[in-house]
């Protein structure tokens, strides 16, 4: 069986850019745990993980009818429970329900308080979807609060969104250019 941390080590090199490479925190995840195993019926927790667990199997296979099923029956069970409606927002998104998704990301963060491993999750994924709506400032925010958090992915973001960063990463670019070709085009 892996430990927390031989899971995030294989996150990280299986999925180095990707946002759900993060494992925020190994401590904070197992502070998530055990503020939930506190706040819900441990029956009735397990059966909401288990139904999320098959929505996002559903959701990997390309099924994302059967993911949204199974996110909306742990979402019937445990309506306060963050952790679904970030997922059920992931499904949204890929099926192209973007407003719902931002209704469900929103529902997540108000619902974790902007703690914990839902919360990183769900501002990095408000954050993207900011991104591609074009809306700097809001991604730029939400990164940061994930980058608070402990997402490695949301502090590559805001390095990403940085003017001055992105000047000095053209500049290093085309000297580095220079340097590799003296003599070739664009040299004067």
């Amino acid at each position: 069986m892996a430990t927390v941390n031989d899971r995030a080590v294989l996150q990280t090199i299986f999925n180095p850019s990707t946002p759900f490479g993060d494992i925020p925190g190994l401590d904070e995840e197992e502070e998530d745990v055990q503020e939930e195993g506190e706040a819900f019926a441990p029956e009735l927790l397990e059966q909401v993980r288990d139904l999320e667990l098959q929505g996002v199997s559903a959701a990997e296979s390309g099924d994302v009818s059967t993911a949204l099923e199974r996110f909306g029956e742990a979402i019937r069970l445990l309506p306060e429970r963050a952790s679904a409606y970030n997922n059920r927002a992931q499904a949204l998104r890929l099926q192209g329900n973007v407003a719902g998704a931002l209704q469900d990301l929103d529902t997540a963060i108000r619902l974790s308080r902007g703690r914990g491993r839902a919360a990183c999750q769900s501002f990095v994924q408000r954050g993207l979807i900011h991104r591609l709506q074009a809306r700097e400032e809001d991604a730029r925010r939400d990164f940061e609060r994930a980058a608070r958090l402990g997402s490695a992915f949301a502090r590559r973001q805001l390095v990403l969104l940085n003017p001055y960063s992105a000047l000095c990463n053209q500049m290093l670019c085309e000297m580095l250019g220079r340097l590799r070709n003296p003599g070739g085009a664009g040299s004067e």
